[in-house]
């Protein structure tokens, strides 16, 4: 068995073009710091929180990235679903479990791709090295020796 991390990322792929240069970042963050990771699609930003829920209660994974992007349109379903996504997220790392956020919210398309891109802001690299070092205090932390 590894000692390596194993990290589940769970991924909406709503803005594929957005998606695949994000979960570029993390795939490359991940593997630059020895870390396993799978991926799990989900429709949309919103079920994200769910899935992460329902996958963690198999303890299969170490930790899991919450990937999405969400763009501002002409009504209020994008304050809705960032605030729900949000929420879901701080329930889930408030119950003791490693979630990574990276779910972007943007006003537009060009502003989520410059936060995605690699050469950008690289908010890819950003979430790996925040689940990385929640899996370090939840492996520091736990009563499970």
């Amino acid at each position: 068995m590894s000692d390596a991390p194993n990290i589940l990322i769970v991924t909406s792929r709503y803005y594929a073009e957005i998606m695949t240069e994000l979960e570029a970042g993390v795939v490359a963050a991940l593997e630059a710091g020895g870390a396993q990771h799978e991926f799990l699609e989900v429709p949309g930003a919103f079920e994200v929180p769910g899935a992460i829920a329902l996958v963690s209660d198999a303890d299969e994974y170490d930790g899991y990235i919450a990937l999405g992007c969400v763009i501002r349109g002409e009504t209020s379903h994008y304050d809705h679903i960032c605030n729900e996504v949000a929420r879901g997220l701080m329930n889930l790392s408030l119950a003791g479990i490693p979630v990574g956020f990276g779910v972007l919210t943007c006003e537009n398309k060009d502003q989520a791709m410059v936060r995605a891109s690699r050469s950008g802001k690289n908010k890819g690299a950003e979430v790996v090295a925040a689940v990385l070092r929640m899996v370090e205090l939840s492996n520091a932390y736990s009563d499970d020796e």
